[in-house]
């Protein structure tokens, strides 16, 4: 069996923050690559700063960053629509943070 979708986050302050969930862009066998790679890294609790509401969410150390397209950033720093585009292993977890643009103040 493979998955139904992936709990996103990024780093802010040192902690990793829940930025909402993707369950589109995978196909079968990328499910199933997936599912394989995150059950090795099975955790008991949480590993995000905050509290998630994600009923069902299985947890797991975050050591894999992937490449999310998105239309936007909501006010409460949730993505909008995202979606899944492939793996990115030039990437460490601790790199991943919320990119903003130039000449613009966080939200």
């Amino acid at each position: 069996m493979g998955l139904g979708a992936l709990l996103l986050g990024h780093y802010e302050g040192g902690r990793l923050r829940y930025a909402g969930k993707v369950g589109t862009g995978f196909g079968r066998r990328t499910l199933l690559d997936l599912r394989e790679r995150l059950d090795g890294l099975r955790e008991s609790g949480s590993p995000f700063g905050g509290p998630v509401r994600e009923a069902g969410a299985r947890w797991v150390r975050p050591e894999l960053v992937a490449q999310i397209a998105f239309a936007e950033w909501t006010r409460d720093g949730m993505l909008r629509h995202p979606r899944y585009v492939g793996p990115r292993d030039d990437k460490k977890p601790q790199d991943v943070v919320r990119e903003r643009p130039s000449g613009r103040t966080a939200a």
